[in-house]
C-alpha cells in the first residue's frame, strides 16, 4: 500500500508583494554531526495562495502540490498563527 499522505512544513510570511503568491520562511533545528550542538538551517519556499489570505508576520502550513511555476510547489493550507501588530 502506497503513503499518499502530502509532505506540510511549517513556517513564518516573510513576504506577500505577490498577488496569488507568499514567501513562506522555514526554519528547523538540526543537530551538527561532530559538535552535537542544535544549529538553526532555514529556507525560502514560495506558496500559492487559494482562498486563504496570510498577512505579513503570520504562522502557516503549507503542503506539497505538484509545480505550478519554476519555483511554486507549495500551497498555503492553513494559518496557524496571525501576526500581532502592537502600537
Amino acid at each position: 500500500m502506497v503513503n499518499k499522505r502530502k509532505q506540510t512544513l511549517v513556517g513564518e510570511v516573510v513576504g506577500d508583494k505577490m498577488e496569488k503568491t507568499v514567501v513562506v520562511l522555514v526554519t528547523r533545528k538540526i543537530a551538527h554531526p561532530v559538535y552535537g550542538k542544535f544549529v538553526k538551517k532555514s529556507k525560502k519556499y514560495l506558496a500559492h495562495v487559494g482562498t486563504i489570505q496570510p498577512k505579513l508576520g503570520d504562522i502557516v502550513k503549507i503542503s506539497a502540490m505538484r509545480p505550478i511555476s519554476k519555483r511554486k510547489r507549495w500551497c498555503v493550507s492553513d494559518i496557524i498563527r496571525e501576526s500581532v501588530k502592537i502600537g
